[in-house]
C-alpha cells in the first residue's frame, strides 16, 4: 500500500491550524477541480488527492491517527498502541478515501453522494449543483491618466501661458468608496449575462477575454446603485493648467491626480496635457533655436549696413559688415526658445540674408552697373574652373 503524504498534498506544515489546511485546501480546490480543467485526468487525479488530504486532515480524529500511523482507516484506533490486523477497511482504497462512487460529470451517484459539482458547490456557497467560483471582491486601484490635446500659437510655445481646460473625469463613488458594490447578495454579472466572458474587436477580428466586471466569474455582487457597479461617477471639472514657456509638438505637460478617480481611497490617475504648436509666418523652429530668411539689397551687401529682423520677441537690430554674400548667416545668441530642462537656458536665432535685385531697373540703373563693372572687372566663375 502506497502511503501519501496529506500535509504535501495540501503543501502546509504538519504543524499547521485548522484553519490554515482549510484555506490551502480551498485555494487547491479552486485550481484543480474538473470543471476547471475538463478533460484533464491530471488534475482530475491531483483533485482526488486534495479531497482525499483534506478529509483526512480536516478531521481531528482521522488527523490524529494519520500522525501516528502514517494513514488513515476506519479501523485504525488511535488510542491502541496497536492497529488492528489487517490495515485498512477493505472496502477502501489506499489511504482510506472511496472516489469510486463519485460522478465527475455532475450526474450524482448510485449511492446518493453526489458528484464533484455538489462537493464544490458545498464548498463554495450556493445552491446550484454547477460549481460556482467566489466573485471576486473590489481591491485598491489606482485612477487611469487622462490625455487631452491641446493646439498653442507658435508665440504661446514662446512665451507659455496659464489656462482653464473642462475636464470630464471620474471620481471615487461617494456611496460605496470605490467597491463598486455594496456588500449585497451575488448575483449574475450583468456585463456578461453570467458567461464570464465579453467580446472584444480588434481591427477585422472579433476575440473574447475575461469579463472586466467580474473578472470572469460571472458572478457579481449586487451592484451600487450610483455608480452601477464602476466605483467611480462621472465629473466635469475646470482645471487650471500652466503651461511651461519652451513646449513643442507632442511636450506632455502634467497635471497630478486630475485624472479618473481610483476606487477604495487609491490614489487618482494624473492629467496629462498634449501640446500641438502652429507655425509662424516667418520665423521657423528647430528644436529650441530660430531660424529666418531676410532679404538685404545690393547696396546693403556691397557697404555693409544695420537692418532690423524679426524675432519671436520682437524686432532686433543685426550688422550686416560690407561685402556680405548672399546664404551668409549670422547669430543672435539667446534669442532662441526657453529650454523645458533648464528654462535659464536658451537657444539662439539664426537669420540667413538673401540679396535681392530691384524688380525694374532704370535706364540711368544700368548705366550705372556698367560703370561699376568696368571699374571693378571679376569673374567669380573662376573657382569653378570656368575661365
Amino acid at each position: 500500500m502506497a502511503k501519501k503524504d496529506y500535509y504535501q498534498i495540501l503543501g502546509v506544515k504538519k504543524s499547521a491550524s485548522a484553519d490554515e489546511i482549510k484555506k490551502a485546501y480551498r485555494r487547491l480546490a479552486r485550481k484543480y477541480h474538473p470543471d476547471v480543467n475538463p478533460n484533464d485526468k491530471a488534475a482530475e487525479e491531483k483533485f482526488k488527492d486534495i479531497q482525499e488530504a483534506n478529509d483526512v486532515l480536516s478531521d481531528a480524529k482521522k488527523r490524529k491517527v494519520f500522525d501516528r500511523f502514517g494513514y488513515y482507516a476506519d479501523n485504525l484506533d488511535p488510542d491502541s498502541p496497536f492497529a488492528t490486523a489487517g490495515g485498512p477497511s477493505q472496502g477502501a482504497p489506499a489511504g482510506g478515501f472511496d472516489f469510486s462512487g463519485f460522478d465527475f460529470s455532475g450526474g450524482g451517484t448510485s449511492s446518493g453522494s453526489g458528484s464533484f459539482r455538489d462537493i464544490f458547490s458545498d464548498l463554495f456557497g450556493g445552491s446550484s449543483s454547477r460549481a460556482q467560483p467566489e466573485p471576486p471582491r473590489a481591491v485598491p486601484k489606482r485612477g487611469r491618466d487622462i490625455e487631452i490635446p491641446l493646439a498653442l500659437s507658435f508665440d504661446e510655445a514662446f512665451t507659455g501661458l496659464t489656462t482653464n481646460i473642462t475636464v470630464n473625469r471620474s471620481e471615487q463613488c461617494s456611496r460605496c468608496q470605490g467597491a463598486g458594490d455594496t456588500g449585497g447578495p451575488v448575483v449574475t454579472c450583468p456585463t456578461c449575462k453570467g458567461t464570464g466572458q465579453v467580446m472584444r474587436t480588434g481591427g477585422r477580428l472579433q476575440f473574447s477575454q475575461a469579463c472586466p466586471d467580474c473578472e470572469g466569474t460571472g458572478r457579481r455582487r449586487e451592484p451600487c446603485s450610483l455608480c452601477h457597479g464602476k466605483g467611480t461617477t462621472p465629473k466635469s471639472e475646470q482645471v487650471k493648467v500652466k503651461i511651461p514657456a519652451g513646449v513643442d509638438t507632442g511636450s506632455r505637460v502634467r497635471v497630478p491626480k486630475k485624472g479618473h478617480g481610483g476606487r477604495l481611497g487609491a490614489e487618482p490617475g494624473d492629467l496629462f496635457i498634449v501640446t500641438n504648436v502652429g507655425k509662424h509666418k516667418f520665423l521657423e523652429r528647430k528644436g529650441e533655436n530660430i531660424y529666418v530668411t531676410v532679404p538685404i539689397t545690393v547696396p546693403e551687401a556691397a557697404l555693409g549696413t544695420r537692418i532690423e529682423v524679426p524675432t519671436a520677441e520682437g524686432k532686433a537690430s543685426l550688422k550686416i559688415p560690407p561685402g556680405t554674400e548672399s546664404g551668409q548667416k549670422f547669430r543672435l545668441r539667446e534669442r532662441g526658445f526657453p529650454s523645458l530642462r533648464n528654462p535659464k537656458l536658451r537657444g539662439d536665432q539664426f537669420i540667413e540674408v538673401k540679396i535681392t535685385l530691384p524688380k525694374v531697373i532704370s535706364e540711368e540703373t544700368k548705366e550705372i552697373l556698367r560703370q561699376f563693372e568696368k571699374s571693378n572687372p571679376e569673374n567669380p566663375r573662376k573657382t569653378i574652373g570656368l575661365e
